[in-house]
């Protein structure tokens, strides 16, 4: 494997750019080789955008909560000039961070919306890329804060937070020893599987869910698309999931397509009887294909899972 080529990013001029944008921007096009982008702590205010012609690309900082990226868009924006006039990008458009570049990696890093409660849609990180990853990163925002639109994702030891449907879109991902936090009243996923045959879906792996101190006034999701898919497997759920457990986004046609189930959760929020009668309790059988990295990579033909970096940064937590 070739060595991976290092920039340094830091706001004091101590790096070889100011800016993280400044330094994917200097990746080649086509890039093949692993480039680590080194973020020295910091509060980075500016979106950021990987582009499709650039592979290969590893954000990793020292430590996520020193090492911020940030930004305040929002779906839809009011020109205050002109009050009607709405000048938002969408809900595509609006993430703090879009990746479209494959092979991603981001370690140790915040992504952030910071636009505030009752904004509307205001995306933290859009991934729109095949074969990312994400060790201890955190993800903040209040609705839609985690767009896993396309591709395959892998997260671990992640720690998102939000209100409504705040881990969305149509991709295939696997969410292990993650910290989900339900900040009020909402959804904690809307995926959005349009199909059967579609292999899309979210699995979360060993997860904590937590809440507010409040009792009953979250949702483990609802079905964005008819055939939505989503798998709760090992994971602790705090009082803040509601009894029924899942929505049916006011169409009772997708209570016989959505395909929401659980397997061995625990806590007060966890399966009951009470559950909506079209989620599902998977038996063991039923579980396996949900509970390895198989799920996410079933080729297993490349080694994108295992790509955490052993470099040794230099700055102090």
């Amino acid at each position: 494997m070739a060595t991976p080529r290092m920039i340094i990013v830091s706001q004091d001029g101590n790096g070889d750019y100011l800016t993280v944008q400044e330094a994917i921007d200097a990746v080649p096009l086509g890039n093949t080789c692993r480039t680590v982008i080194r973020v020295s702590p910091g509060i980075y205010q500016q979106p950021v955008y990987v582009p499709k012609t650039k592979n290969f690309i590893t954000l990793v900082g020292v430590n996520p909560h020193i090492t911020v990226l940030t930004w305040n868009n929002t779906a839809t924006k009011i020109d205050h000039h002109q009050s009607s006039r709405v000048i938002g990008t969408g809900t595509f458009g609006c993430g703090s961070v879009i990746v479209e570049g494959e092979e991603f990696i981001a370690e140790n890093i915040t992504f952030e919306n910071s636009s505030p409660e009752g904004s509307g849609q205001a995306v933290a990180l859009r991934a729109t890329a095949d074969r990312c990853a994400f060790y201890n990163c955190r993800f903040l925002g209040w609705q839609d804060t985690l767009y896993l639109h396309h591709g395959k994702q892998y997260l671990k030891d992640c720690y998102i937070e939000g209100s409504v449907d705040f881990i969305f879109g149509n991709s295939t991902a696997l969410l292990e020893h993650c910290h989900i936090h339900c900040k009020s009243a909402g959804f904690v996923t809307a995926q959005s599987r349009k199909s059967s045959q579609e292999s899309t879906g979210y699995v979360f792996l060993r997860c904590v869910i937590t809440g507010n101190g409040g009792n009953s006034y979250a949702y483990l999701g609802r079905p964005w698309g008819p055939f939505g898919r989503v798998v709760y497997a090992y994971t602790y759920m705090d009082a803040c999931i509601k009894s029924v457990g899942w929505h049916n986004w006011s169409k009772p046609e997708n209570e016989r397509s959505a395909c929401f189930y659980e397997y061995r959760c625990f806590g007060p929020g966890s399966c009951s009887s009470e559950r909506v009668q079209w989620c599902r309790e998977l038996v063991d059988e039923e579980a396996d294909q949900f509970l390895m990295h198989c799920f996410i990579d079933p080729d297993q033909s490349r080694p994108w899972l295992c790509q955490k970096m052993a470099v040794k940064l230099p700055y102090s937590a």
